[in-house]
């Protein structure tokens, strides 16, 4: 899907187009062969470059040709699996031209989105390089974000262990696991990029600029921090937790064992009573079945009592 959009005043509003203009943004989202080689046509972008965030497994890197400038990021999106959100990654292209600027990606992200809803101040299409560092800033944000959610998150279900120690608050805590680690391959795949377009001088226009992607700079690194943080929280948890529902079933097995050796006593008395030979204790007395059970009852209960002072119950 290709969509057109152009700030037509100062006040931001963002106009949907037909067609291309000169200054106008150009947002492509799960794009078709024939869309990439249409757009290709009207902007003379390389395919290459429009191709190149549509892998998923792209990394984050920096690429010019002529005029034409393509940065390709990871950002986070989330999605359901197994009635849980999850977070992940996705490339995202941003390709810079002379009388445009595009933005492609396999998913329709919430960083895209809040540029169409109108949630970024200040944001103009014709201003291509600073709406570059605009998204950038955006990504860096959302990342802080996602991980904050990943944190609550996962003290919500670490609150749910401590009541129940199912396996499917430990499979929500793995895809959490997981979700950090996607991060922090992208992010530190990022904060690369970024580096070389600090280094570079590429896109700074006016010094705010240069501000704007140290900003950039600045929350990459703590997002790394972050998840490098909550990766080591998420870590030891399921350790913990892993070793906790071993010890539950090592007492379980303990007090059903415990229980097995009590119960086994009366059967067995049971079973010597019960043998058709001469000679049986208290075979000929009037209360000699009693004395039977007596004698099971009281063995048990000394066991029982043996048990418990050795903490087997």
């Amino acid at each position: 899907m290709i969509s057109i959009y152009k700030t037509v005043d100062e006040n931001c509003e963002l106009t949907k187009l037909e067609n291309i203009e000169p200054g106008c943004w150009i947002n492509v989202v799960s794009p078709t062969d024939q869309d990439i080689i249409l757009l290709s046509k009207k902007t003379s972008v390389p395919i290459e470059f429009l191709r190149a965030a549509l892998d998923d497994e792209e990394t984050s890197r920096i690429e010019i040709e002529d005029q034409t400038i393509m940065v390709v990021i990871d950002v986070p999106f989330t999605e359901m699996e197994d009635n849980s959100l999850t977070y992940d990654t996705v490339p995202l292209g941003i390709i810079h031209t002379e009388k445009e600027l595009i933005t492609i990606c396999l998913k329709n992200t919430r960083i895209t989105n809040d540029f169409i809803k109108g949630n970024i101040k200040n944001f103009y299409t014709f201003k291509r390089s600073r709406f570059i560092l605009q998204l950038l800033y955006r990504v860096a944000s959302y990342y802080l974000v996602c991980l904050r959610q990943i944190d609550k998150k996962s003290l919500m279900i670490q609150k749910k262990l401590q009541k129940s120690m199912s396996n499917k608050e430990l499979m929500h805590l793995l895809y959490l696991r997981n979700s950090l680690i996607y991060f922090s391959t992208s992010l530190k795949s990022n904060e690369l990029t970024f580096d070389k377009m600090l280094k570079l001088k590429l896109l700074e226009k006016y010094e705010e600029d240069k501000d704007i992607l140290e900003d950039v700079l600045i929350e990459t690194k703590q997002a790394i921090e972050m998840t490098h943080i909550y990766s080591n929280v998420l870590s030891g948890t399921m350790d913990a937790s892993a070793s906790v529902i071993s010890n539950n079933l090592n007492l379980v097995m303990r007090f059903l064992t415990s229980i097995t050796i009590v119960l086994a006593i009366p059967t067995i008395i049971s079973g010597f009573w019960g043998m058709n030979v001469p000679g049986i204790p208290f075979e000929n007395m009037p209360m000699g079945f009693w004395y039977a059970i007596g004698v099971s009852i009281i063995l048990s209960l000394v066991t029982g009592f043996y048990l418990s002072k050795k903490k087997m119950f």
